[in-house]
């Protein structure tokens, strides 16, 4: 049995599945990677972009927010690719007991999977956050007021801090998706990973959380990881076309 068939046996057999989406799935629809040769840490140095930083100076927002702004276009143009389709098509086999996800591109939600089933664990570039009184802006309304040459975004309602709803270097990570994350993860009897180097903390726990618990554990990524010894399966394609090779496996057994 080829590695494909044996995933689609995995899925075939499980009630409550749980993918972890990283990097990987997103590069295949165009958008960049942070950390891989090329991505943007090569092009700008993480340590300015911190959390202490930003809310050391608004020099610091000021350049916190020409980078965003430069990321913004690629983010909201870009469209799912296949490996999303397949992640779609397990929520609709109702197979899909949530996605857990370290990207911040919202390209799941596009993809038809429902935003209650998503969990993002390094937030959102889709909304703005005020960090004093928590108002939540649509990212495009503050992206109208940059282009339109704001440098520095503050609150309509109370003048205070704004930021784009994603987790810098240094920022807490989001508790009540943490702790869902890792419930869900020790709940789930298989945890597909899809496209994620597995190397970020605490997002690459889940899937040994998983493995402790007595799921399966799928690996499909282009690299090697840490975790691949402890996966029942460990697939070295891409996402795009592992993905739904083996959900074509998964329907046709279905269909007997």
């Amino acid at each position: 049995m080829d590695k494909i068939d044996a995933a689609s046996d995995l899925i075939l057999h499980s009630k409550r599945v749980v993918v972890f989406t990283g990097a990987g799935i997103s590069t295949e629809s165009g958008v960049s990677d942070f950390r891989s040769p090329g991505g943007i840490w090569d092009r700008f140095d993480p340590d300015e972009f911190t959390y202490q930083k930003f809310l050391s100076s608004s020099a610091s927002r000021e350049k916190y927010w020409e980078f965003s702004k430069s990321l913004w276009p690629a983010i909201v143009n870009a469209e799912p690719n296949r490996g999303h389709y397949a992640i779609a098509e397990l929520y609709q086999m109702g197979k899909l007991d949530c996605v857990i996800t370290q990207n911040i591109d919202s390209l799941h939600q596009k993809s038809g999977v429902p935003e209650e089933t998503i969990i993002e664990l390094h937030g959102t570039l889709k909304w703005v956050i005020c960090l004093e009184c928590g108002r939540r802006y649509p990212r495009e309304q503050i992206q109208a007021r940059l282009e339109l040459g704001e440098r520095v975004p503050r609150c309509d309602t109370c003048g205070g801090i704004t930021k784009p709803a994603t987790v810098a270097f240094g920022q807490p990570m989001p508790e009540r998706e943490t702790g869902e994350a890792e419930a869900r993860s020790a709940a789930c009897d298989l945890f597909l990973v899809a496209g994620s180097s597995l190397v970020v903390y605490p997002a690459a726990q889940m899937p040994l959380i998983a493995k402790d618990n007595g799921a399966k554990l799928i690996i499909v990524n282009l690299t090697p990881t840490p975790h691949d010894s402890y996966a029942d399966i460990v697939i070295y394609e891409k996402v795009g076309e592992a993905l739904p090779q083996i959900i074509e496996r998964v329907k046709a057994k279905l269909k007997g």
